[in-house]
């Protein structure tokens, strides 16, 4: 059972995104966290396989997280949720150590599906 960890903190684009994730993964065990310090106690009591994280986040801010994330849990598979489809972002996102980068407003399920996919069956 794949167990996933979105970290974002608007609460409306949570709600959809994971209302989505529920349609599409029924099976997906999903939890979420709005902030770096909560994000990282949740990893600690049960590391999920997938965290959907935003860059924009109160305090420590998403890449910032990804690569402390990282750094102690390299296993986990880290999608970057944004805005802001810009190549310093992009580029900002694969040096912090993040596995995939998803525009929020252009999001593809088919995209996510097979993320999901190579993540169940012990690819990345």
């Amino acid at each position: 059972m794949l167990r996933v960890l979105i970290v974002e903190d608007n609460r409306i684009f949570l709600e959809a995104f994971k209302k989505g994730l529920v349609d599409y993964f029924p099976s997906m065990v999903i939890e979420e966290a709005g902030n770096a310090d909560e994000a990282l106690q949740k990893i600690k009591g049960s590391p999920p396989h997938l965290i959907f994280m935003d860059i924009r986040l109160p305090g420590v801010n998403g890449l910032q997280l990804t690569q402390r994330i990282k750094k102690d849990f390299p296993d986990i598979n880290i999608a970057i949720l944004t805005d802001y489809d810009l190549p310093e972002y992009r580029q900002a996102a694969v040096q912090y150590g993040a596995d995939r980068f998803f525009v929020k407003n252009s999001l593809k399920w088919d995209e996510l599906e097979a993320l999901v996919q190579s993540i169940s069956t012990g690819g990345a």
